[in-house]
């Protein structure tokens, strides 16, 4: 299991994330919220981690989308999803640990990404390398902040490849639950934080190479080696 743990600030994406849940919960199903632009102002954070954390909401069922006049985001009716997240969710408040909350994410990876060597399109890999890209400029400024926040983009933008919802949605939700507590990389043992981040650049590099190149047994390989570091 990797050791990127330790508890600092919110990142951008969560606090968006919770503003706009909070703001949800106040409403009826079908309520809207208010338009993307005036939401987005309202988080203080950029377009793109707006978008991820709409992405996050969408996937958790917490607000639905609708495009158009008229359109923006609205609190979505709750399904069977979001409430088995939200029951994640409040296992984080009551036992679950972040220990757990990884091992079993951790399990869950390699399928993960066996389903993106299936599925994932060019658009998908494209988004992929981007996370990569800013997990890179991390590591040349020596960010391990910035390193983490990029390197579970990847991992999210991975998840979202699969087409199997519940798989989606349970690795979304334990992803959350970590994310309350992991906001930091920690070194491994002796080895100092700007080697360590390095490391794990290259074996986030070498993951996504090989789901580009649609090969299976490397990227499961790989999985599991990024589970047992």
């Amino acid at each position: 299991m990797t050791t990127e743990t330790k508890t600092l600030s919110a990142s951008p994406v969560d606090r968006a994330v919770a503003l706009v849940s909070e703001r949800a919960s106040s409403l009826e199903p079908g309520q809207r919220l208010g338009t993307k632009g005036a939401l987005q102002v309202e988080c203080g954070v950029s377009k793109g981690t707006f978008n991820e954390a709409l992405r996050l909401l969408q996937h958790r069922g917490v607000i639905t989308l609708r495009p158009g006049p008229g359109g923006g985001l609205f609190a979505a009716e709750p399904t069977p999803m979001a409430r088995l997240g939200n029951s994640l969710l409040a296992l984080d408040a009551d036992s679950t640990t972040v220990e757990d909350a990884m091992r079993v994410r951790d399990s869950l990876e390699p399928l993960l990404a066996s389903d993106a060597v299936d599925h994932g399109s060019l658009n998908d890999v494209r988004d992929m390398w981007a996370c990569v890209d800013e997990m890179r400029t991390a590591v040349e400024v020596n960010d391990a902040k910035r390193f983490l926040e990029a390197n579970w983009a990847l991992h999210r933008r991975i998840a979202e490849i699969t087409p199997n919802q519940l798989l989606r949605s349970i690795y979304l939700n334990l992803m959350a639950i970590i994310d309350d507590h992991t906001l930091n990389v920690l070194p491994v043992e002796e080895t100092p934080l700007d080697e360590f981040i390095a490391e794990r650049l290259q074996l986030h590099v070498d993951i996504v190479e090989a789901i580009e190149s649609h090969d299976h047994e490397r990227t499961d390989a790989l999985m599991r080696a990024h589970a047992g570091n």
